[in-house]
């Protein structure tokens, strides 16, 4: 069995020099406070982000977590191109999914990660 290269979501609050790997920003707006030096990133795929609209509905609410996933893997289908285009510019390494949300539990970059597992498997 080999052992495929992680991808991790870590906020952006959290990133030190210690976190390895590709660094991908995966929100539309920038992380409020954050000095974009701080994050070192190798992309921002703003493009990979939810639509403003998804975002809006979305509110961080736990409640509507379950049809966020569905609504934003749907929003993702129609973005292979972007999707596989992360994972050519990271290559075979580690992935570091960097995002601004409060909540750990509940947010799209936990989706994105799924997703790109998939891809990359």
């Amino acid at each position: 069995m080999t052992n495929k290269p992680s991808i991790r979501t870590i906020r952006a609050y959290d990133v030190d020099d210690s976190n390895e790997g590709y660094r991908v920003l995966v929100d539309r707006l920038w992380p409020r406070g954050v000095k974009k030096e701080s994050l070192n990133l190798d992309q921002w795929a703003k493009d990979l982000a939810p639509s403003t609209d998804l975002r809006k509905w979305f509110d961080h609410d736990p409640e509507k977590w379950d049809e966020f996933q569905g609504r934003y893997a749907d929003e993702l289908a129609e973005k292979k191109d972007a999707r596989q285009a992360l994972l050519d510019e990271a290559g075979q390494g580690p992935i570091l999914l960097i995002y601004a949300a409060k909540d750990e539990q509940h947010n799209h970059a936990i989706v994105l990660q799924n997703i790109l597992e998939q891809d990359r498997s």
